[in-house]
């Protein structure tokens, strides 16, 4: 059987939890030996066998970024012709997968990551091509023979978004985690390299700044922290100049009241995260879109509490009292995400956080605890085996 993987991202281009997603799920599906995997992705060529870059396609070079993905899909879907299956992931590999199933009469699976209509804010940075980008996702939704959500959470939010859409074909398969690489291993002088004190407790963010990640409420809660902690963010490629701007403005803010504030904002090699991870008190999740949250399994991988927002696919992951903390959150019902009453849900995060960081021997326990979860429930094996399910079961259908 040959299935074609459709994404934006794949290695060495990742930028976000949907890339990891895909390079893993690859690896798994290849390691069964019973599975023709081929890759499709954004970019230049790669030189890892079965795997296909797609590049801008140059006359387009002047357009939205909408219509220049379009262009990169319709590139991928003609070559996807032959395959038994194809699956696609994002919005930015839809239309891709929707085309190449029209061309090819082969079954196409979606694996929601995220879903547009959950992220309005994105006309920031799209501008027009957001509604573009909306009715790529929806067509390709809505006439996927398969929807994989990656959590339950997710699940809900697909049916909401697209009700024409079959419950029956929306499966959920969690998203995983490699617990060889992602685990606990602290290295001082990394941390020291990139201005953090390993001595000091710590609240640490990974993740891009983009409204769903929530940091600037992070930033607003770490103001009532104890003064002896730091707060260490490794936080980068922002969506738009808006978003950036304001960050700064709050970080500027925060160092003015105290010190130990560290920004970090380029995306840190995979090592030097698990020594800057292994060597903090507890993880912060401030979400306020989250349909699973690898960052979270990838901290608690490497023996780390979580305070994380109770929202999406989190509450799956982190379970309160064992693994770390779950934060409550009303949020307005328009797609944003946003909070009610943001003020209480910064004093509900700072609150989380400044009990997370006031017991180490508890917080040590619960990073123990949330390691071996972490490699119980969410193993990549499982989870390829689950996606090869599906697959099978969509191709049963088929006849």
């Amino acid at each position: 059987m040959r299935v074609d993987i459709l994404s934006k991202e794949y290695p060495p281009q990742i930028y976000g939890g949907a890339g990891v997603h895909v390079a893993e799920l690859v690896r798994a599906l290849r390691d069964r030996g019973d599975v023709d995997t081929r890759v499709r992705c954004f970019g230049p060529p790669r030189d890892e066998e079965g795997t296909y870059g797609y590049p801008d396609l140059p006359g387009l070079a002047g357009a939205n970024a909408a219509v220049q993905t379009m262009g990169v899909d319709l590139s991928m879907a003609g070559d996807c012709v032959g395959a038994d299956l194809v699956h696609s992931h994002t919005w930015y590999a839809n239309f891709a997968g929707h085309t190449a199933s029209l061309l090819g009469g082969m079954p196409h699976v979606v694996t929601a990551h995220s879903l547009e209509p959950m992220r309005p804010w994105k006309a920031e940075q799209l501008g027009g091509g957001y509604r573009v980008s909306s009715f790529l996702e929806r067509s390709a939704y809505e006439a996927a023979d398969a929807v994989i959500a990656v959590s339950a959470g997710m699940r809900e939010d697909v049916l909401r978004a697209y009700p024409s859409v079959d419950p029956d074909r929306v499966h959920v398969v969690h998203n995983g985690i490699d617990s060889q690489l992602w685990q606990h291993d602290p290295d001082a002088d990394i941390a020291r390299k990139h201005g953090v004190d390993p001595d000091r407790p710590s609240v640490i963010f990974v993740g891009r700044i983009t409204r769903q990640k929530g940091l600037p409420y992070l930033l607003r809660a770490a103001a009532s922290l104890p003064p002896e902690v730091q707060l260490v963010l490794c936080a980068g490629a922002p969506d738009t100049p808006e978003i950036r701007a304001e960050v700064e403005q709050l970080m500027d803010g925060l160092r003015a009241q105290r010190d130990g504030v560290v920004w970090i904002p380029e995306m840190l090699p995979r090592g030097e995260v698990v020594a800057l991870l292994s060597c903090a008190t507890v993880f912060a999740c401030p979400s306020i879109y989250e349909p699973l949250g690898i960052v979270n399994l990838e901290a608690m991988a490497c023996e780390l509490p979580v305070v994380a927002t109770a929202t999406g696919g989190i509450p799956e992951v982190v379970v309160p009292g064992e693994t770390g903390w779950l934060v409550p959150v009303e949020q307005v019902q328009d797609g944003t995400g946003t909070p009610v009453d943001p003020d209480r849900f910064v004093a509900d995060l700072a609150e989380a956080l400044t009990d997370a960081v006031s017991d180490t021997a508890r917080a040590d326990r619960m990073g123990l605890a949330g390691r071996k979860r972490a490699v119980d429930a969410f193993s990549w094996a499982s989870i390829g085996d689950r996606t090869m399910e599906v697959y099978l079961e969509v191709l049963g259908d088929r006849g």
